[in-house]
C-alpha cells in the first residue's frame, strides 16, 4: 500500500488542537475589511471549532 497523502488544501486552512479538536478560520475574515464595520470585523477574529461531521471529514483529509 502506498503512504496516505495530507490534503494539500486542508492543510493550510485546519489546524488539530492538542485535545483533537479541528480549528478552522470563520467566513469572509480574509480580504475587503473597508467594507465591513469594525464589529463585524472583530468578530469574525477568533477561530472556532469545525462541526463534528465536518470534523471527521476534515481528519481523513489530514491523515488523522
Amino acid at each position: 500500500m502506498p503512504k496516505m497523502k495530507t490534503h494539500s488544501g486542508a492543510k493550510k486552512r485546519f489546524k488539530i488542537s492538542g485535545s483533537g479538536k479541528v480549528i478552522r478560520q470563520r467566513a469572509r475574515h480574509v480580504h475587503k475589511f473597508q467594507e465591513r464595520t469594525s464589529s463585524q470585523a472583530r468578530r469574525l477574529v477568533p477561530n472556532v471549532e469545525a462541526s463534528a461531521p465536518d470534523s471527521k471529514k476534515i481528519k481523513k483529509l489530514l491523515g488523522k
